[in-house]
C-alpha cells in the first residue's frame, strides 16, 4: 500500500510518502504563502527519488484545517482531483491533530486578531478544540506545540513525518470526495449571530 500524505494548512509544506506504513521519503519545510509555488516541484522530486509514478499511489491523506484559508485548499484541491480522477482512497486528519501527534499537548496555531486555533490532545485523541484568545492560552499548563511565540515562548514544531505515520489509526476516510470541505473553527459568539 503506497500512501501520499500532504499538509499545506499552516506555515509548512509537508509531504510524506509511505509504503506499507513505513516512510520511504519526506519533505517538510517552512513555506509560508509559498506552498502553491513549491508543492508540485517538491512532490515530483520526492516521487522520483523513490521511483514512484502517480498511478502507484493507492491512497492520499490530507489535513483539513483549521488553518490558512488558502493553504488548506492547496492540498485539498490536489487530493480531490487526484483521488477522484484516479479512483483512489482519500483520508483526512485535523491540522491540530497532526501537530499533536500522539503526545499529551495543547496545540495553538495563529488565527490572527489576537486569537488562536486551539486543540487539546492526548494519545491522538481530541479532548477540546476551538478558538481562544492569546490571553486565554497564556494560562494553560503543560506542553504547548505550534505557535507558542504568541504567548512569549519558543515555537515548538513537531515531527510532521512521524506524526503522519503514527496517526494512521485516526485517518478519516472520505466517502464523498466532492463534498469534502475544510474545517473552520468559529468562536461561539459567531454562531449566535
Amino acid at each position: 500500500m503506497k500512501t501520499l500524505c500532504m499538509d499545506t494548512s499552516h506555515r509548512y509544506l509537508n509531504l510524506v510518502l509511505m509504503e506499507n506504513d513505513e516512510v520511504v521519503a519526506s519533505y517538510s519545510e517552512y513555506a509560508w504563502k509559498k506552498q502553491s509555488e513549491s508543492i508540485f516541484v517538491e512532490l515530483i522530486s520526492l516521487m522520483e527519488s523513490v521511483n514512484w509514478q502517480s498511478e502507484d499511489i493507492d491512497e492520499v491523506v490530507i489535513t483539513v484545517g483549521p488553518g490558512s484559508y488558502t493553504g488548506i485548499r492547496i492540498a485539498m484541491s490536489i487530493a480531490k482531483v487526484f483521488t477522484s480522477s484516479m479512483n483512489k482512497t482519500l483520508y483526512t486528519i485535523s491540522t491540530l491533530q497532526l501537530y499533536a501527534g500522539l503526545d499529551d499537548v495543547h496545540v495553538i496555531l495563529d488565527a490572527r486578531s489576537n486569537r488562536v486555533y486551539y486543540g487539546r490532545y492526548k494519545d491522538g485523541k481530541m479532548h477540546e478544540e476551538g478558538i481562544k484568545t492569546v490571553d486565554e492560552v497564556k494560562e494553560l499548563g503543560g506542553q504547548i506545540v505550534g505557535d507558542a511565540s504568541l504567548i512569549g515562548s519558543l515555537d515548538i514544531i513537531p515531527d510532521f513525518v512521524k506524526n503522519f505515520k503514527d496517526l494512521r489509526p485516526f485517518y478519516q476516510k472520505v466517502e464523498h470526495i466532492h463534498a469534502l470541505i475544510p474545517t473552520y473553527l468559529k468562536e461561539e459568539s459567531a454562531y449566535l449571530k
